[in-house]
This record gives structure tokens, sequence and C-alpha cells, in this order.
């Protein structure tokens, strides 16, 4: 391993969860991720895996149930609409605390939508999309290289808190290509899975459920599972930033509109605006605090993303009125360029400077 290679980005994500273990996939044909499963059902064989194309993406979700509750590191992968049909599986896997890994390369929507790129699914990811309070670790890559690293952390954090993971990338780093290093896996040292159904073999018998009928157990169990999202949001933010130290704009962009956004802001720096840009890795839990502290210095924001307006909202939040949030999106499968970002912090600018 430790070398360099030029991969699409699907088969990045399809490589990195075989070199982190994945030995089970299940999963159904969607475009613009159809090379995970493609890649998959070549590679799983190669290494003593299991690959099933599910007759859909309710059979797919399901299966991983399954298998993750044998203990098997085990990932499903789709595109919008399908992992709209797998939200009631998602929520069961949280329910019943199973680790595992959901990929989506989101499309345009909503329905059917289109095959073009889109962050249209930001709220169904870091809200919970299915039913009842329960979370998922969500991180949105940059590049091929992150798909590559977050992915392993993906299934690691999984296990640790015996919770989904989801990689929320788009069809333009699923099917872009570019070079990466091959890093080779190491296991972080995660705990014991003392709760796998594996067979008794003389022991007392496990059961794994997200059903609780008895007298408050079903809230104190939730309860339990708000304590891990805590926890969550304590250890495991991740986020970026590039010049951040002098900026008195900040745009805040996620994934592959933060790669279109940081060229605006190279652009900008050229002609002397001082522009920074700062990027959530983990959209769960997301970087709130990190926000709130940048707010206090700058004169304002300016989130940029693929869809109508989603994680926009969440950083209003954070920043509670420090700082006004303007906001610019393309949505339906509309590409940003990094010339309508540039007009837009421009006439931002000017139109405060007028004031």
């Amino acid at each position: 391993m430790n070398e360099k290679k030029l991969l699409k980005g699907n088969e990045v994500i399809a490589e990195a969860a075989i070199q982190a273990g994945c030995r089970f996939y299940a999963g159904y044909p969607i475009t613009p991720q159809n090379e995970i499963p493609e890649y998959m059902s070549r590679r799983m064989e190669e290494v003593g895996g299991i690959f099933i194309q599910a007759e859909s993406e309710l059979a797919a979700i399901n299966m991983i149930f399954g298998a993750s509750a044998a203990g098997v590191r085990a990932m499903t992968s789709s595109s919008s609409p399908g992992i709209s049909l797998k939200q009631e599986g998602i929520s069961f896997l949280a329910g019943a605390e199973l680790p595992a890994v959901i990929v989506n390369m989101e499309r345009g929507g909503p329905g059917l939508g289109n095959i073009s790129a889109s962050q249209a699914d930001y709220f169904q990811a870091v809200k919970g999309g299915g039913h009842g309070d329960y979370r998922l670790l969500v991180y949105a890559p940059f590049n091929n290289q992150e798909l590559w690293d977050l992915t392993m952390k993906a299934f690691d954090k999984a296990d640790e808190y015996r919770n989904p993971s989801m990689i929320l990338a788009d069809g333009i780093l699923g099917q872009m290509m570019e070079p990466l290093l091959l890093t080779e896996y190491k296991e972080p040292g995660l705990p014991t899975k003392d709760w796998v159904l594996d067979g008794c073999k003389g022991r007392e018998p496990r059961v794994v459920k997200s059903l609780f009928m008895g007298d408050g157990e079903l809230e104190r169990h939730n309860i339990h599972l708000q304590k891990k999202y805590s926890l969550m949001k304590e250890k495991e933010v991740i986020y970026d930033g590039v010049f951040l130290d002098d900026a008195e704009i900040v745009i805040v962009a996620f994934g592959i509109a933060a790669r279109v956004a940081l060229s605006a802001v190279q652009s900008l720096r050229k002609e002397g605006i001082a522009v920074g840009l700062f990027r959530p890795v983990t959209l769960f839990p997301f970087p709130e605090a990190q926000l709130a502290d940048l707010a206090s210095g700058i004169n304002s924001m300016l989130v940029v993303e693929l869809n109508a307006g989603q994680m926009v909202e969440d950083v209003r939040l954070a920043v509670n009125g420090k700082v006004a949030v303007d906001f610019y999106g393309r949505s339906g499968g509309g590409i940003l360029t990094p010339e309508e970002i540039y007009d837009k912090v421009v006439g931002s600018r000017s139109a405060q400077y007028s004031k």
C-alpha cells in the first residue's frame, strides 16, 4: 500500500471499504454511484467477502442490518432517491445500535430528479431522515484523498459508537478522477463486539432489537442514544479552514461546493479582498462552536451550497445573530462556478460599504 493511484471517486470509496475490512456489501444500481457495486462485485470475491445485488433498496438496507448484527463490517451505497427508500432501515440500524456505513452519492431532486450532482440531501442526512430521534455520523469529503481517509474512519467510528455512519458526497466527486495516496489501513483499537449474534455456544443468548415495549423502556433507550450523540458532538467534530486568520468575509461550504468556493477565494485574495473559507468535514456533529467563535471577528458570512439553502440554517443557528449570514446556491442539479461566487462576494461587499 502507500502508493499513489489515479482512481474514480466511486472506486476510491469501494477500495477503501475493502481495505478497512468491509466484507459484506448489498446494494441496488442507481446513477451516479454504480461504479461502487460494480467494483465491489469483483473485489469482494477476491477478498473472501460477500457481494449481493439486492432486489431493491429496501432489501439491501435490511441485509446490512443482518450482516452487522452478525458482527461483519457492512456497507451499502446508493444515490438520493435510493437513500430515501432506505430510511426506515437506517432508523432501525440506529435504534438497534448497529454499525454500518452508508454512502450517498447525491443527485438532483426532489422525486426522481436527474443524475446531475446535488447537495440537497443535507437535511435528510443530518437531521435523521427516518422516524425517531436518531443521528448518523455524517462525513462530507472534499476530494478523493478524503473519500479514502473518511471511508476508513467511517467504519471505525461506526464500530466505536455502535451507530451507522454516512459518507455524503455527490455525483461530481463520485465520477471525478484524481490522484491520491492509498495509505495502509490501521485499526485504531476498538471495543470488542460483545453484542454480536454469533450463536450462543454455551453463553447467555443476546438480543439485537429496536422494539422496546416495557413501561418507560423506550424513553430510557432514547436517553442513552442522546448521550451517545452528545459524546459525538464533544469528540468527533472535524473542520478545515483557509485564509481565516485575517478574513473579513468567510465563505462556508462543504464537499464539492467547497472546492468551487476555494477557487473563488483564491481569485478574491488576488484582488486584495480578505475572504476565507470554512469547511465543515463532519456535518453531524456540526462545528457549531467553531463557527460561533469565528463569527466574533468578521464582518459577514456567505454560505454556498448545491441546494436551495439547507446547511445555511445550521450556520445561522451556530452564529446566533453575531454576524450577517447570506446564502448563494443552485438547486436541481445546477452547478456553481467560481465566477458566480466571486460576483456574489464582490456584490455583497459593495452593498455593505455603500450603506
